[in-house]
């Protein structure tokens, strides 16, 4: 019996030891394998950056309205009636008004806006209302057409509402940005989108380097505010990509820290100061690895280095990859673009590239735009300064400084100091599009060349 009572005692103790295991071991895993299963799915399911206070607008746009104005370019041209003249010999005509509409951004309690210079372009009078109606008479302190940017003067004898620039290097894609404007005359219109690209660069031969956004913005919107949630602002809204001059999907901005180097240029110069490598080449791709047969598909290839230049000095030369320029990586000539739009002449850059497979990098100088010269087909070139301009009475134009092309040699004098216009259907607007025209003819290949000698006559030549 004493035996019975052992054996069954060990019986149970075995028993609850078994049962004690298995609560403590499977269903102990069976519940940490529902956590982190649960957990995983909660992972992928999670809204990431999309919460309702990311998505609160009001503060920004609340800020920006008082700081975006409307803009008024009015203009008068005189209206002829022919018929009139021929019968009755009347002479003269009637004045008529022209009006165009826009939006500017006041940068300072003093009373300066930034607008784009198509907003005032041909102004005989200007005319700014700001958010709370009130209208002042404003001149026009100076403009850089080739970034589309004008600078603007209002007096007040209050302190008036003012944007702060932020940083437009730090904007990210996908951020979300307000465009603040007044399109078709409606006044402190907001709507909102994401950036959708960087560096953007909308002509083969630009210089402009753009914000991209998807937020709407229609005729009238031009000259006015891209802000950050934070109401500050990261860009001058400039055009519109569309085939019916409406909104369509994309919008370009000139970006905030470009923006504010051509108004201290402006105030400070009376015009603006570029600084430029001195190289010319393109981006990288694919197809164009392949025809110059290196390896990389991503980066600057340099074709060219200008005489005399910064980054002739430094030691930059035909085939080398630049990969970067200062902190900014650089995949196509607008990159680049978007680091100088903000240096000026003698401003420091360290440019980053590959060279033989290996990276180097060293500090390059900038040179003055308007001594960037280049010799192609026997004709050495350079961009026309301020006095060309005023003397020819042009806004536009390359200079043939020399000739040393064997055909064209005996018309030398005539030649040397003359502008050149264009080059087949390209408009000379720099050394830059011209040597680039000419690079993609072939040696046996000619072009048509129009120009103005130094003595005002206009030519057309095949070279």
């Amino acid at each position: 019996m004493k035996k019975f009572s052992s054996l069954l005692l060990v019986s149970l103790l075995s028993g609850a030891m078994t049962l004690g295991g298995y609560k403590l071991l499977v269903e102990n895993n069976d519940s940490k394998k529902s956590i982190i299963t649960d957990a995983a799915a909660s992972s992928y399911t999670r809204p990431v950056g999309l919460t309702a206070e990311n998505l609160d607008f009001t503060e920004a746009a609340d800020k920006a309205v008082h700081y975006v104005v409307h803009v008024k370019n009015v203009s008068y041209r005189t209206v002829t009636n022919p018929i009139m003249e021929f019968i009755y010999g009347y002479r003269g005509g009637q004045q008529q008004e022209q009006v165009g509409t826009g939006s500017g951004v006041i940068i300072s309690e003093d009373g300066y806006i930034v607008t784009n210079n198509h907003v005032v372009k041909d102004a005989q009078d200007l005319e700014v209302t700001l958010n709370n109606k009130k209208v002042y008479k404003a001149k026009l302190v100076g403009t850089d057409s080739k970034m589309d940017i004008a600078l603007l003067k209002i007096d007040s004898d209050e302190k008036l509402p003012y944007t702060t620039f932020a940083n437009s290097d730090n904007v990210k894609v996908g951020e979300w940005v307000l465009a603040v404007g007044n399109p078709y005359n409606l006044n402190s219109t907001v709507t909102a989108g994401i950036v959708s690209a960087k560096a953007r660069n909308l002509g083969e031969n630009s210089i402009q380097s753009f914000i991209q956004t998807d937020a709407a913005v229609n005729p009238g919107n031009s000259g006015g505010a891209l802000v950050n949630t934070n109401g500050e602002l990261i860009g001058i809204n400039t055009m519109i990509s569309s085939m019916t001059g409406s909104y369509v999907g994309y919008s370009f901005a000139v970006p905030s820290n470009v923006t504010k180097k051509i108004v201290e240029d402006i105030m400070e110069f009376g015009n603006v100061q570029r600084g430029i490598l001195g190289i010319e080449g393109g981006e990288l791709n694919a197809a164009a690895s392949k025809e110059l047969g290196v390896n990389d598909t991503n980066g600057f290839y340099v074709n060219r280095v200008s005489k005399g230049s910064g980054a002739e000095k430094s030691g930059l030369k035909k085939g080398d990859i630049i990969v970067k320029v200062d902190e900014a990586a650089i995949a196509s000539y607008a990159d680049i673009q978007n680091v100088l739009n903000t240096k000026r002449p003698n401003d420091q850059v360290k440019v980053t590239f590959k060279r033989d497979g290996k990276l180097m990098t060293v500090p390059v100088s900038l040179s003055k735009n308007d001594t960037f010269s280049t010799e192609i087909k026997g004709l050495k070139l350079e961009n026309i300064d301020a006095t060309d301009k005023r003397s020819f009475g042009l806004n536009y134009g390359v200079k043939i400084s020399e000739i040393n092309n064997g055909r064209l040699k005996p018309y030398a004098d005539d030649l040397e100091g003359g502008i050149i216009l264009s080059i087949g259907n390209v408009k000379a607007t720099n050394v830059e599009t011209v040597s680039r025209a000419l690079e993609n003819l072939g040696e046996d290949q000619s072009v048509q060349v129009d120009m103005i000698t130094k003595n005002g006559q206009r030519l057309r030549l095949i070279i």
